[in-house]
């Protein structure tokens, strides 16, 4: 196929243009380098653009003959969107919507979306199935269901064709250590203890130790990036004129930020010190993914996500790019 990839030189949209020219797609990725980096995709596919430019994105899609787009193009930090949330609504809303325009300007009626598991807020059981009410506690959460609303409203429509893929903890980077995560400021908890292990941090700060769990902080559900890479490749193929698929991604599976500590220890030999501090604004107590649907209807199954081979293929790629792309 051809495909446009939004956001395909972050960190999860650089994983899947990598399995998606393994496959054969002609991919074209279109990025505003605002958080992606060109080092992490082949130069000869990157297009440089904002989503607000809506003609030169249907210009894009129209010479290129796009046949389906995948969307990873957004705003992601939970803090920042309850203290900022007017960017969030912008970017992550507004932006979105000039996408879609300009693929129906186009003819181009499929699209896999990162969704995210903050649509569902605080659980009301655990594991969280497809069913789960979504009613999110951050703006980053709501900006991100807005669109899964909007994508229904256009698949009944105008016969859009979409999946809303709702990812848990997306972490790990390429077994081949040369595709990684690389992020300014760095918020995701398994970076930030490979900083502390690098020696570019003197210590983490765990944001609280009274949450309803057993040792008192959040627990999570990680899923590796090249779990998440697959399942993208795997929905597309699943896509129907009309109708649109909600599929969890997670392993199943959840950690405490303390488990995570102290794996994280033990694959890098270092002590990593850790203080306690107070609870972050948006963070529900614990988020572990039932995706036995998206197993089901996608035959996808993790292979890279128990917790030590995420941990071991993040400090492969910290500890060979310390200084991230700009190694």
């Amino acid at each position: 196929m051809k495909i446009l990839v939004v956001g395909g030189a972050g960190y999860i949209g650089s994983h899947t243009v990598r399995r998606l020219n393994q496959q054969g797609h002609q991919v074209l990725i279109f990025d505003n380098l605002c958080t992606g980096h060109r080092q992490a995709v082949p130069s000869g596919q990157l297009i440089v653009g904002e989503l607000s430019q809506v003609d030169y994105l249907s210009r894009v899609l129209r010479e290129n003959e796009i046949e389906a787009v995948l969307h990873f193009a957004a705003f992601a930090l939970v803090g920042e969107s309850v203290s900022d949330p007017a960017s969030y609504y912008q970017n992550n809303v507004a932006g979105t919507l000039n996408l879609l325009d300009a693929m129906r300007s186009s003819d181009v009626s499929q699209i896999v979306f990162s969704s995210t598991t903050a649509t569902y807020g605080t659980p009301q059981q655990l594991p969280i199935t497809e069913q789960e009410p979504q009613n999110p506690i951050n703006p980053y959460g709501f900006s991100k269901l807005v669109i899964e609303r909007v994508l229904d409203d256009y698949a009944s429509a105008y016969g859009m064709a979409y999946a809303a893929l709702r990812y848990f903890n997306a972490a790990g980077a390429s077994p081949d250590g040369d595709l990684g995560e690389d992020h300014t400021p760095e918020s995701h908890l398994i970076p930030i203890l490979l900083q502390v292990a690098l020696g570019q941090r003197e210590n983490v700060t765990l944001f609280g130790e009274d949450y309803p769990t057993p040792d008192g902080t959040c627990i999570r559900d990680y899923i590796h990036v090249d779990d998440l890479a697959d399942a993208h490749l795997l929905a597309l193929d699943r896509l129907n004129p009309g109708t649109g698929l909600k599929l969890n991604l997670g392993s199943g599976s959840g950690y405490s930020v303390k488990e995570i500590l102290d794996m994280c220890r033990q694959v890098t030999g270092h002590a990593i010190p850790a203080t306690i501090g107070p609870r972050r604004a948006g963070d529900p107590p614990e988020l572990v993914a039932d995706a036995s649907r998206a197993r089901d209807l996608l035959d996808w199954s993790p292979r890279y996500s128990d917790l030590r081979t995420i941990v071991e293929t993040a400090w492969h790629w910290h500890r060979a790019h310390p200084t991230g792309y700009g190694t």
